[in-house]
């Protein structure tokens, strides 16, 4: 008989996911994070990502329950059943970018993405950005509201909502994705291999200003930014059989 797994259950602040943390503990038993076998995150997809960073450098798969809005990578929630659903489940290992941004008074900060580094006009006039793909020159001048670089996980989200592709989540390709190009006139992007590495230069730095985000983690007046798939670091995600991330990107398409 297969070992029963030891569970950490994680929620958000709202009284919904608190109340289904607290219910489930009672019944199934908890332990630390550190001691856990597994962890059960109850939430939204906001917070599926906050629990997928506290856990990158431990390798434990985190199962979501839905507790939140969209719950794009999240399970439905049940309090039935839990063992044996976590004994079924489908897992999915995906990589995060790495972010390595400069601001314009050389202060570097780093930073992982699991769905995707975007690059925001943070003031009244468009962005101007140079793109740079393994040391060559791709683009000299792209003016937009902001570019973003997103993995497959993360490409149904704001990606998506930029009009970029949806990817299937074993692509090794990464999307580069433009939010309201004005020159080129609607360059909507590009498909790179994953294992590019991607560089961004802000032209004009002081009278358009840019401001870099790693999944909400923001770096205001950057410089330069530069990206890269980080496969040292596997986030495992466990779904229920027959509704994989996998299913999910390729259902969104048809929605």
């Amino acid at each position: 008989m297969a070992k029963r797994p030891t569970i950490a259950f994680a929620a958000s602040d709202v009284e919904i996911a608190q109340t289904a943390a607290r219910a489930l503990a009672e019944r199934y038993g908890a332990v630390a994070p550190g001691e856990a076998d597994v962890i059960v995150a109850l939430g939204g997809d906001g917070f599926m990502l906050q629990t997928l960073h506290d856990t990158e450098r431990r390798g434990v798969p985190v199962y979501g329950m839905n507790r939140g809005t969209i719950g794009f990578l999240m399970n439905a929630y049940s309090e039935d059943g839990l063992i044996e659903r976590l004994a079924n489940a489908e897992e999915a290992v995906i990589n995060p970018l790495a972010m390595r941004a400069v601001q314009v008074d050389g202060s570097v900060h780093e930073a992982l993405a699991i769905n995707e580094v975007s690059l925001l006009r943070a003031g009244p006039q468009a962005a101007k950005l140079r793109i740079t793909v393994d040391s060559k020159l791709r683009m000299a001048e792209l003016v937009c509201d902001g570019a973003l670089i997103a993995t497959p996980a993360g490409s149904t989200a704001y990606n998506y909502s930029a009009h970029g592709p949806i990817l299937p989540i074993g692509a090794d390709v990464l999307a580069l994705t433009a939010m309201a190009a004005f020159r080129p006139r609607r360059w909507r992007g590009a498909l790179l291999p994953k294992t590019a590495r991607i560089r961004f230069d802000v032209l004009e730095p002081d009278k358009r200003p840019v401001m870099a985000d790693a999944d909400s983690r923001s770096v205001r007046n950057v410089l330069s930014v530069e990206v890269r798939s980080e496969p040292q670091v596997q986030h495992r995600i466990l779904f229920d059989p027959g509704h994989g991330l996998e299913e999910r990107l390729i259902r969104e398409q048809f929605a």
